[in-house]
């Protein structure tokens, strides 16, 4: 009957976490992501990780730590299975979905989209050091790689997003004219 009692106290923590920092983690898987439309089954495949065993001594605060890190190992590792599957699918799989030329007009600041832009290693060491401002020896340990790694991770993303983003300040309006290089 032990095992009865001690169910309710962890519950409560699941529950305590959802209500409080249910949006805060959301919003996280979704940087993390680039998607908002996966980032509810991202946040649920972890909250499920994370509590599928019995744990107690669980308090809000250090489970949501607990759920953002296993959000993103989850992220990492659907991503590295992609991968795999990549390179054993037919080339003849037509890409998932084709962006519209105006596409760029309305994307042009939107973060979201620039970091969906990324690999899924830049797009979480840029997570990691923007939002939840680690350093970059954190984010190594984080992640399992090695500074070195973290930083050129780091550089990459932010000169793909630099570039992206210059590439559409240098057109400001939709056929802006000879002057609009």
């Amino acid at each position: 009957m032990t095992n009865t009692s001690e169910s309710p106290r962890w519950e409560r923590v699941v529950e305590d976490l959802v209500a409080q920092r249910g949006d805060a983690l959301v919003r996280y898987a979704a940087f993390v992501s680039g998607s908002p439309q996966d980032a509810p089954d991202l946040v649920q495949d972890a909250l499920v990780g994370t509590f599928g065993r019995l744990r107690n001594g669980f308090s809000v605060t250090s489970a949501e730590a607990y759920v953002r890190r296993a959000i993103l190992n989850t992220f990492v590792d659907r991503a590295r299975r992609r991968v795999r599957w990549r390179r054993i699918a037919h080339l003849a799989l037509s890409p998932e979905s084709v962006e519209a030329p105006d596409a760029d007009v309305d994307t042009r600041y939107d973060i979201h989209g620039e970091l969906r832009k990324l690999t899924p290693r830049e797009r979480a060491c840029l997570v990691l050091r923007y939002y939840d401002d680690l350093k970059v020896d954190d984010i190594a340990a984080t992640l399992g790689l090695s500074p070195g790694a973290v930083k050129r991770y780091l550089s990459d993303g932010l000169a793909k997003m630099a570039v992206s983003l210059s590439t559409d300040e240098s057109h400001p309006t939709p056929g802006g004219g000879p002057d609009a290089h």
